[in-house]
């Protein structure tokens, strides 16, 4: 409660509807990584699409993830040959990585939609473009649930992280500096993004 009294708040049950012209969820659990994700299909066939429930889950093995809300081919293509590649999103790929997250057919090459360079890793390629990208070898495809135990249509893909290519630009002093490469991340609506910028970055010590 501030000064001015009690807040005055919108209150809703996501199963009853929001309300609003929006779902405000995306909105809210916002900004997010984006998980631009290349795979490799059984029969070679090459995947490249963005996805916005993406983060990191652990330091040690490196762990990251990302969460399809259907069963699509980035999904197939990795339960098939157990590793993808992630690759950061910046400003100046932003345009590219929007055209990747056209719905095509299974054996289109979004690379190649794209404009983009595909650069050998030891199975699947990595966007050349990018500033940074890791390969990751497939740990668990986990299908999630809501609170009374159904199924959700949505699957969560998670990998460790066994080789990391960076762009030297970005290191200074022996630190990768984040905001150098202008990472993009999604915020609400259909289409709304964020850049990250060097002069948007403040430092708070952990009192530990």
């Amino acid at each position: 409660m501030d000064a001015k009294g009690p807040k005055e708040l919108h209150f809703y049950e996501p199963r009853n509807g929001h309300g609003l012209r929006h779902d405000p969820f995306n909105a809210v659990v916002a900004p997010r990584p984006i998980g631009w994700i290349s795979s490799r299909g059984a029969k070679g066939n090459i995947n490249l699409a963005p996805y916005s429930f993406f983060n990191g889950f652990c330091y040690k093995p490196p762990i990251i993830g990302f969460s399809s809300t259907s069963w699509k081919d980035s999904v197939q293509n990795i339960q098939e040959t157990g590793e993808f590649v992630w690759n950061l999103a910046t400003m100046d790929l932003a345009t590219q990585m929007n055209a990747t997250a056209a719905h095509v057919g299974r054996d289109v090459n979004e690379f190649e939609i794209a404009k983009l360079t595909p650069m050998p890793c030891k199975l699947v390629p990595r966007v050349g473009e990018s500033p940074v990208s890791f390969e990751c070898k497939l740990t668990q495809i986990l299908q999630l649930q809501g609170a009374d135990g159904n199924k959700a249509e949505a699957w969560l893909t998670l990998g460790e992280v066994v080789g990391v290519h960076l762009d030297k630009a970005m290191i200074r002093d022996g630190v990768y500096q984040t905001a150098l490469a202008r990472p993009i991340v999604r915020a609400g609506r259909r289409g709304d993004y964020f850049e990250i910028r060097p002069d948007a970055m403040f430092e708070m010590v952990r009192p530990d």
